[in-house]
């Protein structure tokens, strides 16, 4: 077994040892310890990164059931728009960042993918000859970009140039 992969498992176990003990130890609601519960093994666990999108979907959605803090419920729903994202879910996702966004405005990393998803649209309707429905997705882009750099100054390099080069940037 390659080093690596031990070192993984050793701080994944790790990891999982201090998360329950902290789970004990912490005054928390059982629906509270519930939610992490499932948070963490959606996350956590790996399964998400190991491609079992699957698992770790099941495991946002018990997560969304019991969380009811909305700064913690913000990064699971992101984290269910990562998934949809990345299954080619588009529609569903933006749903997800946008509940995520409603609780936690403060996540530039979801204003991002919102950006990142209507970009993708706008270059689809250019390759469809649209270039009407295409402005409008790249407007909206912008629009969620400039959300995110405003978040987070000098993150989004790529985004930024893009602004400037399209001359949607209005906020330098």
């Amino acid at each position: 077994m390659p080093r690596s992969q031990i070192n993984g498992n050793f701080i994944d176990k790790t990891s999982s040892i201090v998360a329950n003990i902290l789970l004990r130890i912490i005054p928390t609601t059982s629906g509270e310890k519930k939610a992490f519960t499932y948070y963490r093994d959606g996350a956590i666990m790996s399964a998400q990164s190991e491609g079992n999108y699957a698992e770790a979907l099941q495991n946002y959605y018990e997560a969304t059931r019991s969380e009811i803090d909305p700064y913690d419920r913000s990064y699971i729903l992101y984290n269910i728009g990562l998934i949809h994202t990345s299954n080619g879910e588009h529609t569903k996702a933006l749903e997800y960042y946008f509940q995520a966004i409603e609780r936690n405005p403060f996540l530039p990393q979801a204003f991002n993918n919102m950006a990142v998803i209507c970009h993708y649209q706008g270059e689809r309707a250019i390759r469809r000859g649209d270039s009407e429905i295409a402005e409008a997705w790249f407007d909206q882009a912008a629009e969620y970009w400039k959300q995110a750099i405003a978040l987070t100054p000098g993150n989004y390099i790529e985004a930024h140039n893009w602004l400037k080069i399209t001359r949607r940037l209005e906020f330098e």
